[in-house]
């Protein structure tokens, strides 16, 4: 065994494998993978092997897509056969809200380029004649799908790593992680000492110990999960070819063809978590006891679908462990305060995501970047809530919806309310209906006396949409309250302080007394941060974005080295704020502080510290709404205090509750884009039209040559806003925007624009088609609507609202 190499990659599954072969192809050919026991003898061996591009997030969608083309270079490099069946697949809607999902599906995916299309039942049955139709409505196909032998692709992967000159050591069991000054790793095996460079947990089931030994707990546990195959079918006896992979919505099953028989799998609602404290060092090639029993009634849902599964024996049962995070999705990347130390682990879907994380893991480790966003795969995008309680909650929550839809205003329960603002319970006293970002509580809108706080989960309008509408227009007319403790907020102090948030952020950096609109970009110009900074004093910022990216930013700041004169600290828990915006919003707030806040002495984007009731506060002249606004901070100890003070200044004129769906509606009206939705570290500061804050005289920021070099050039695309007519129902997100019937772009976001009775929906299409009065169509649940640019805000575009 080496004592010396550039990366040792711990685990032997498929994500191990395909992390190893991707760091092998980009050069890196001194790596080396250890495994405790066999390759793939975790969950790798016992998988299912399906493998599919069907997921919500778009980006994940592409990398399933480059996963499962990439199938077919291992086997040429490597020799060896991954038993492909590249026989598609097939999802079924039993209910209309499962129908509108599939249309979503399908017309995300025409501007993916995937070949996918809503077909009838009768054509549903000509891929899988084994549906009972009377209990579906419709059905959805894409080309790129199937199934893989789980041990064979493991094996094409590391055979192809070994020809490009990785090494694979099986039978050898990691004991410890020890970190090094310069930022390398001594890896300790049973079988001697390993020094890396880089170290990158892809440990599967034993994640969470390979994390303990550097100090993380990593928000990851196992699941078991069963499967049955039947014995020979008749009715598949003569197919010309496979019948199609198969989900069923309604039935939380999926299924594929096994040999002349049928595997069918079931996500069950009150799934059982396997080893909850600690992994068992011996698990090895093994499974669990059999629980069909317990399962038999989600089972018989499949055999009544699928009666001919009924009417045959089943030839066994698998029963083995799959690990989840708490939103199902991968916790992939570099962990704040660990120098080369990466994760790649809690990826449920090896065979459909392993290669795509492969992918964007190497480049990562290479070249400081993952190449696209990936957002919802970081595993930044938990914090310090994430706890094992959390997940011992969330794990299960998420197992048990597998197949379920997630509505676009549906909240999930499971580990509610982790954290809450001093104004909780005043919130909820005031009818707040609540949603989690991050782990915190917040508004989302406010449910009236006599109003239920439930709304029925749909892609459609639902019986919030004219509570939400009022909550608008209540802004719009007098003054509302947002509590906005749910931001992220960072204190940076020190003598160094401008100096590096100078090189950090591509923005001029503010003087005392004022604030400034700030993007963060990577070194390839992409957006990592639309944030705002205050400057409170020559020696101390505030800094407030986006709170679900909180840890995100945390590690983009710990990553950009702050000198020794430099403090960085979240100010997550230690600051709650409230924003409050209308015509009166001047009028409330003199009423509550003895600061002159005149329209002549306190302009728009300044910042001062004073006093706002009893609160001692850090209040800005900004907001989101674009109507007149400000923002007030204080401590959690004076917050609860400081909003019965603007509750009982503000009654008499009109204050009103708004939440965060309102927020949303009012920020599109005034053609704002919000990071996350809009803007991602897929998206150039042109793109979006965040260069127009950037501070091009300055020497040197982060990511200025790719800045300059677009500024040059001009951008490919650009984010717009658009008017989408005869709309009864809005955009989720990565819809498909066509013009004369191909799709050119996508939607990031939309609402209804409650103050000018508009629907809006925001995106990007190229260039050329960025003009004002340009007509595009939208395909929103299978109706093509029309949508035309507004480059231009709907509501108040000279802005004199907004400047008071």
């Amino acid at each position: 065994m080496k004592s010396q190499v550039r990366a040792v990659v711990i685990g032997g599954g498929v994500v191990g494998a395909s992390v190893l072969y991707h760091l092998a192809k980009i050069g890196w050919t001194d790596v080396m993978l250890v495994e405790k026991s066999e390759l793939t003898s975790g969950s790798t061996w016992h998988a299912a092997g399906g493998m599919h591009t069907f997921n919500g997030e778009a980006n994940i969608s592409r990398l399933q897509k480059y996963t499962i083309d990439l199938y077919r270079e291992i086997e040429d490099l490597s020799g060896q056969s991954c038993g492909l069946h590249p026989n598609g697949g097939l999802m079924l809607a039993a209910t209309p809200g499962e129908l509108d999902s599939l249309k979503l599906i399908c017309s995300r995916a025409r501007y993916l380029g995937m070949e996918t299309e809503m077909i009838s039942l009768e054509e549903a049955k000509r891929f899988n004649p084994l549906i009972d139709a009377r209990y579906f409505i419709g059905a959805l196909w894409r080309a790129d799908g199937g199934h893989c032998d789980p041990s064979g692709t493991t094996h094409a992967y590391v055979a192809a790593a070994r020809k490009l000159g990785a090494s694979v050591e099986r039978f050898t069991r990691v004991l410890g992680l020890h970190p090094r000054r310069d930022g390398s790793w001594d890896v300790a095996t049973d079988k001697g000492a390993v020094h890396a460079e880089h170290v990158v947990n892809c440990a599967g089931l034993w994640a969470r110990e390979i994390g303990h030994m550097v100090g993380a707990e990593l928000p990851v546990l196992a699941m078991e999960h069963h499967y049955l195959v039947t014995e020979a079918i008749p009715e598949l006896a003569g197919l010309p070819r496979e019948i199609v992979n198969t989900t069923d919505y309604a039935g939380e099953i999926y299924m594929r063809q096994e040999g002349r028989g049928v595997l069918m799998g079931v996500y069950e609602p009150h799934g059982n978590i396997w080893s909850p404290i600690k992994t068992p060092d011996d698990f090895s090639m093994q499974l669990l006891p059999d629980d069909v029993e317990r399962l038999a009634p989600y089972f018989e849902v499949g055999f009544k679908h699928f009666p001919a599964l009924g009417r045959v024996g089943v030839k066994k049962a698998i029963n083995g462990p799959f690990t989840f995070a708490p939103d199902g999705n991968p916790l992939v990347g570099p962990l704040r305060g660990l120098r080369n130390f990466w994760v790649a682990c809690a990826v449920m879907a090896g065979f459909s995501q392993g290669g795509g994380i492969g992918l964007v893991l190497s480049r990562w480790m290479a070249h400081d970047d993952p190449g696209q966003d990936i957002l919802s795969m970081d595993v930044s995008r938990f914090g310090a809530f994430a706890t094992p309680k959390y997940a011992s909650l969330k794990v299960p929550e998420n197992y048990a919806r597998r197949f379920r839809l997630a509505y676009p205003n549906e909240e999930l329960p499971a580990a509610r309310p982790v954290r809450r603002s001093p104004i909780y319970d005043r919130l909820i006293a005031a009818g707040a209906v609540m949603g989690a970002n991050f782990g915190l509580e917040h508004a989302l809108w406010f449910a009236p006396d006599g109003v239920e706080r439930w709304e029925t989960p749909t892609y459609r309008r639902s019986e919030a949409f004219p509570i939400v509408k009022a909550e608008c227009r209540a802004v719009r007319a007098a003054v509302g309250l947002y509590e906005t403790t749910n931001y992220g907020k960072y204190e940076v102090t020190g003598r160094g302080a401008r100096s590096w948030l100078d090189r950090v952020f591509a923005c001029k950096i503010p003087k005392p007394g004022r604030l400034a609109l700030a993007p963060m970009l990577n070194p390839a110009g992409r957006v990592v941060g639309d944030l705002s900074i205050a400057c409170l004093a020559d020696d101390r910022f505030m800094i407030v974005g986006s709170g679900f990216a909180e840890e995100f930013h945390m590690r983009w700041f710990w990553q950009a080295n702050p000198p020794a004169d430099v403090f960085v600290r979240s100010q997550a828990s230690t600051l709650c704020g409230v924003s409050i915006a209308g015509p009166k919003s001047r009028e409330l707030i003199q009423l509550v502080t003895p600061a002159d806040i005149s329209r002549a002495a306190f302009r728009l984007f300044q910042v001062i510290e004073t006093s706002v009731g009893f609160a001692p506060a850090i209040l800005t002249r900004a907001g989101f709404t674009g109507e007149l606004g400000y923002e007030i901070w204080t401590t959690p100890d004076y917050f609860a205090t400081l909003y019965d003070d603007l509750w009982d200044a503000g009654r008499d004129l009109g204050l009103a509750h708004f939440g965060g769906r309102a927020l949303s509606s009012l920020r599109l009206e005034k053609g704002y884009g919000s990071f996350n939705k809009d803007f991602r570290p897929d998206y150039t500061a042109a793109e979006t039209g965040l260069d127009r804050f950037i501070d091009f005289s300055k020497a040197d920021f982060i990511g200025r040559a790719a800045a300059l070099a677009e500024r040059e050039n001009g951008p490919k695309r650009k984010f717009v806003v658009m008017e989408v007519a005869d709309a009864d129902t809005e955009v989720v997100g990565y819809e498909s925007i066509m013009k004369d019937g191909k799709a050119v772009g996508y939607v990031t976001s939309g609402a209804c624009g409650h103050c000018i009775d508009k629907s809006l929906a925001a995106g990007y299409v190229p260039r050329a088609l960025a003009k004002e009065g340009e007509t595009l169509e939208i395909d929103i649940l299978g109706e093509v609507r029309a949508a035309t640019v507004r480059l231009e805000p709907l509501y108040d575009p000279r802005g004199l609202r907004l400047r008071g």
